[in-house]
């Protein structure tokens, strides 16, 4: 009886397994498997790790499986069973997604929505494939192989006995470096503190005065622009055409001092190649160590003159209420730091005046017996300064020649020399009282001055105002036309 119950429960288990087989068969089935559900195809170019049957998702949920795949026109068609309640549109896409590293590859879906819905025996469009496992593993051998050879490379300059050597060096020099970067600091961290402390305090204490130069400098800068505006010719701009003028002289002077090198140049060729009289001359030995007898005496006096500094400034100033540009061409013979000789050339637009004193003695009942006349007369002409000038501490005085007239001058030095205070009187004979001109001069860049002040302080009917830009620079070159410049300036 045991026997008999023992063999029914394995009949009933069998039962419920036939039956629970039968519902799950009849679940899939129902709408993806045998005759249920709608048939789509799509190409790809490579089916590889796609098997039969395999499930097909949408958002990772299975929704069909692969009814066949088969060769058609040099692509692998993929037939694909879609269950009846998914509904796929004309803008559906179909693509392969690589499941594994082992080369397993699923067919996944997206539904789309653009009208009309897809029905059986329509094709769904095929996505761009994506890298595969074997591009990728391709992709990593050839990293490998430049590894290796990086490697290999880099085995052959350390791994040897020299390269090791090398190595220990640099890293001994780096260490030695490091160390004493790290002692000079232990020793010098109060200078360095205190120094912070210094540029603190004097950043603090200077901000205001720092504020203020900025907004000249912001203004300063405006003026120049308005000056610029006028030199490109722009309507209202009357200073333009003068400011073109001058600086066409300048290129024209240089055009010819250019010439005059060039002849230089082929006068100086003639005779390296000993043709003309001096040519043949330094060919002949003889004469040739007389000449450096001489030369070595001549050296001995104008040897000083290489010490000699010539400094070169172009200057150009715009007079408000004349309306004109003056310029300046300066060049200052420096034999030492504490004196120099300054020779200007300036092109003045109100012109060089001049007066003529007439004694005159006549019988003319009509006029006096003897009458004085004095005529004024105003040219176009340049003007020209030379000047002595000596160096006290910050204070420079200057005599001699001034625009033309006798004159003096004084100069304050500040700032390390960046900032001037320059105050002019000449003119005697010109005018009832001598002229007198003051500005302030600025050195904002490496060589070139801003400057503003104002011209015939103490005569009102002729008293004007003016900004300018003054370059200064040092030309050694100039040293070699004073070859026979006196010994006596540089003592």
């Amino acid at each position: 009886m045991a026997k008999v119950t023992q063999a029914a429960k394995v009949g009933a288990l069998v039962l419920a397994s036939a039956a629970g087989a039968y519902v799950i068969y009849s679940t899939i089935s129902k709408n993806v498997g045998g005759g249920g559900g709608y048939l789509i195809h799509g190409y790809l170019d490579d089916a590889s790790g796609v098997a039969n049957h395999s499930r097909v998702t949408i958002a990772g949920i299975a929704v069909g499986t692969i009814d066949s795949i088969k060769l058609e026109g040099g692509k692998a068609r993929v037939d694909i069973r879609v269950s009846g309640d998914v509904a796929l549109f004309a803008d559906a896409t179909m693509g392969k997604k690589a499941s594994s590293l082992l080369g397993e590859n699923v067919i996944v879906l997206s539904a789309g929505a653009r009208e009309p819905r897809l029905k059986t025996g329509d094709e769904i469009q095929v996505l761009p494939e994506q890298g595969s496992v074997d591009e990728i593993k391709r992709d990593v051998a050839d990293v490998a192989k430049l590894v290796k050879l990086v490697a290999q490379q880099l085995a052959a300059s350390v791994g040897s006995d020299q390269g090791g050597k090398n190595m220990r060096l640099i890293l001994q020099n780096l260490a030695d470096a490091t160390e004493a970067l790290n002692t000079t600091i232990r020793e010098n961290r109060e200078v360095i503190k205190t120094t912070l402390a210094t540029v603190d305090r004097i950043t603090r204490q200077g901000e205001p005065e720092l504020v203020d130069i900025l907004k000249n400098i912001r203004s300063i800068s405006e003026d120049i622009r308005g000056i610029t505006a006028a030199a490109t010719g722009k309507p209202g701009a009357g200073a333009g055409s003068d400011l073109r003028e001058s600086i066409e002289h300048v290129n024209r002077a240089s055009q010819s001092l250019q010439s005059a090198l060039d002849h230089v140049d082929h006068v100086a060729d003639r005779l390296d190649r000993g043709e003309g009289t001096l040519g043949r001359l330094s060919k002949d030995d003889a004469l040739i160590n007389e000449i450096q007898g001489v030369a070595e005496g001549v050296n001995d006096l104008v040897g000083p003159v290489s010490r000699l500094q010539t400094v070169v400034g172009l200057r150009s100033d715009y007079n408000f209420l004349a309306n004109t540009i003056k310029s300046y061409v300066e060049v200052r013979l420096q034999p030492r730091e504490d004196k120099y000789y300054t020779i200007e050339l300036i092109n003045d637009p109100r012109g060089k005046t001049t007066f003529t004193q007439t004694d005159v003695d006549t019988t003319n009942p009509n006029d006096p017996a003897h009458y004085r006349t004095i005529t004024t007369t105003t040219t176009d002409a340049f003007r020209f300064s030379l000047q002595f000038a000596r160096t006290l501490g910050p204070v420079t005085g200057r005599f001699g020649i001034k625009e033309s007239t006798g004159g003096m001058g004084v100069d304050l030095h500040l700032f390390n020399k960046r900032f001037e205070v320059v105050t002019d009187l000449f003119g005697f004979g010109e005018e009832i009282q001598p002229r007198v001109r003051v500005y302030l001069s600025y050195q904002f860049i490496d060589r070139l001055w801003l400057l503003g002040g104002v011209d015939h302080l103490f005569l009102p009917s002729r008293r004007d105002y003016f900004v300018g830009l003054s370059l200064r620079f040092t030309d050694d070159d100039l040293k070699t036309i004073l070859p026979f410049a006196p010994a006596g300036l540089t003592k």
